[in-house]
């Protein structure tokens, strides 16, 4: 005899805070980084976040935590590497509007160092993921740069339609994901 639960049980989602909104794309690149790396394609690494620790608790001897910490320096862009004899730096962004990309997510630092990448001959983009649409656009520097000259006069953000015009469509697949 079977005993089924006479207990109806619901699907929860789990909540995601914000600070961390965005680490299941960016499992996704990791993912598509190794898959590349593994079969020769491209060598891209997320890069480390540069900080300072200042405190570490001690509770029990493996369990050292840490208390307190800095930046040291504000971080560039999330990835790099090179691809076919080409360095490569992009920066990984999520959206959860359906309509736009607020541009104050990229910060100046950022675009800036994309602009050195791109000067010196790199490959140098951001992801934008819209979670609504399920779609990842590649924006290449040189339009990056438009929308960021663009918000300085007027508009502060990029609009789902343009980007469908003006930036590439990153397809999704098994292997690799991204």
């Amino acid at each position: 005899m079977i005993k089924y639960p006479t207990k109806k049980t619901t699907y929860e989602s789990k909540k995601i805070s914000v600070k961390n909104r965005g680490m299941t794309f960016e499992a996704l690149i990791d993912e598509s980084n190794a898959f590349y790396l593994l079969n020769q394609k491209a060598v891209i690494h997320k890069k480390p976040t540069p900080v300072q620790i200042v405190t570490v608790d001690y509770p029990a001897r493996k369990k050292a935590k840490i208390t307190e910490a800095y930046y040291r320096t504000p971080s560039t862009t999330d990835y790099n590497g090179i691809y076919k004899g080409f360095y490569i730096d992009f920066d990984v962004k999520e959206s959860n509007h359906a309509t736009s990309f607020p541009l104050k997510n990229i910060h100046a630092h950022q675009i800036e160092h994309l602009k050195q990448v791109d000067e010196h001959g790199g490959i140098a983009f951001i992801l934008i993921y819209f979670k609504k649409h399920q779609t990842i656009f590649l924006v290449p520097y040189e339009t990056l740069a438009y929308f960021n000259k663009r918000s300085i006069e007027g508009r502060k953000s990029i609009s789902y339609d343009e980007l469908k015009e003006q930036a590439l469509i990153v397809k999704e697949g098994y292997r690799p994901s991204i």
